[in-house]
């Protein structure tokens, strides 16, 4: 098969536009020859990441409506309408073969217009709980691939493949990176490390917890690095004259970040419960209350309820905090347990199984 044609869409947050990242890095292992454009929302993050990740990417006027009304809700028809023909614009200049989905405002008018056309798509749902565009978009995807079970209750039971998310390939084999871990945060080999993990920009109440709780942590034998966002950093940054804790905004070698960990606590957004998955450590998931639908909490229920983390919600930190974090760190056998049990939920082969469906698609 030659000059095949992608175009994929994902954008607004790194959960949408890591995976479409991955998936297009995919098809161009597959098929080297190949095109991809990426489309996305002009004004968001994808606009910036997918060039320096080396595709080109054309931006629709659409954003998402906010949550009272204002200039930018009464505008929103005007930008569907916009976004749905320029999308047709793009799909009858570029001809794809396939249009991927990962979610973003820019995904639904560009899998709308191209179903309209006949173009096979794909929506690629990384949570438990669906977005109202994916729903929308469902019944006349091609495909559906998902990361978690029982999603029947929303999408067409036929279309649904279980695939789960993309991953950073490199968090695969992270067992025997131990020693280079140490070394490269400059670690105690002695002690155990607390890894927190709060995203890209930081999640507030999880920095709170932190700075409440760090010398009752770091009491216990416990060196710390805490990734507080880069929101946050210059309000934490004075954490690091402390002994045995490292205050970052960003971390760049996540694989041997988890490999230094013994402990994770962290948010619970999809792309970060399948790579906890893939890496195998007891973790405390602390989910944001503040997403669409609760969704984080249902990400995190997913491998509680197969014993493979422990959860906390935000309100409870004050009271649960201190009594969970002793259990845990103090009970070898339970980090085992929780360990097993998360590395059973993985799917290191997700991005290659997604491919293979659009493969399927190709009508050549």
């Amino acid at each position: 098969m030659t000059n095949l044609k992608f175009i994929v869409s994902g954008g607004g947050t790194g959960g949408h536009i890591y995976p479409a990242i991955a998936i297009a890095n995919e098809l161009r292992v597959q098929f080297p020859d190949c095109e991809i454009l990426f489309v996305g929302a002009k004004d968001k993050m994808e606009m910036q990441k997918v060039p320096q990740s080396g595709y080109p990417i054309k931006g629709l006027w659409i954003a998402g409506l906010q949550r009272k009304l204002t200039l930018q809700n009464l505008m929103f028809p005007v930008k569907v309408i916009d976004s749905l023909l320029k999308s047709r614009s793009i799909l009858i200049s570029f001809k794809p073969d396939v249009v991927i989905g990962t979610g973003g405002f820019a995904s639904g008018p560009l899998l709308k217009a191209a179903s309209g056309m006949g173009i096979p798509t794909v929506i690629q749902e990384q949570n438990s709980f669906p977005g109202i565009t994916n729903k929308l978009l469902s019944n006349k995807a091609s495909v559906i691939c998902v990361a978690y079970e029982n999603l029947e209750k929303y999408f067409p039971k036929n279309k649904i493949r279980l695939t789960g998310n993309p991953v950073r390939q490199d968090l695969i084999s992270i067992d025997n990176k131990k020693v280079d871990a140490l070394t490269y945060f400059a670690l105690d080999a002695t002690k155990k490390t607390l890894l927190v993990l709060g995203g890209s920009l930081g999640a507030r109440r999880i920095n709170q917890l932190i700075a409440k709780e760090l010398n009752f942590i770091v009491g216990q034998n416990i060196q710390v690095i805490w990734q507080c966002g880069k929101l946050y950093f210059e309000e934490y940054s004075h954490f690091n004259e402390q002994k045995n804790v490292k205050v970052v905004s960003f971390i760049d070698r996540m694989d041997l970040v988890y490999a230094a960990a013994d402990v994770i606590v962290s948010r619970a957004g999809a792309s970060s419960v399948s790579e906890l998955c893939l890496v195998g450590k007891p973790v405390i998931f602390i989910p944001s209350p503040n997403v669409a639908e609760d969704h984080q909490t249902k990400n995190a229920n997913a491998i509680v309820e197969k014993k493979g983390a422990i959860l906390l919600k935000e309100y409870e930190l004050d009271e649960k905090f201190q009594s969970t974090f002793s259990n845990l760190i103090s009970n070898e056998k339970l980090q085992n347990e929780l360990g097993t049990q998360i590395k059973k939920l993985a799917k290191p082969d997700a991005t290659k199984e997604i491919v293979n469906e659009i493969i399927k698609l190709i009508k050549r």
